[in-house]
């Protein structure tokens, strides 16, 4: 298992900040989500990000995301990255 941690992202408005690095719990994946917005739209940013989960077969990993207002595209292109990167740093 990678000790590692894969980033993605910024802290800039309208950006989101991934990092995604091995989950302490084996077989699940944990989610830390903080968002200006998380009264608005917290339920869509976890959705966003637990389909992309899916979508690579990831489990065992833990995701932080940092939001400042990222829109549903910027959110899956960011995990998308990461979860890329996270893939290679396993090889």
């Amino acid at each position: 298992m990678s000790t590692r941690t894969a980033l993605a992202g910024t802290m800039e408005s309208n950006d989101i900040l991934i990092r995604i690095s091995p989950s302490q719990q084996e077989g699940k994946n944990t989610l830390a989500v903080e968002s200006s917005v998380m009264q608005q739209f917290g339920p869509a940013i976890i959705a966003a990000i637990e389909d992309c989960l899916q979508e690579f077969h990831i489990t065992s990993v833990h995701v932080d995301a940092r939001d400042r207002g990222a829109l549903e595209c910027t959110i899956r292109a960011r995990m998308e990255t990461a979860l890329l990167r996270y893939k290679e740093l396993e090889s």
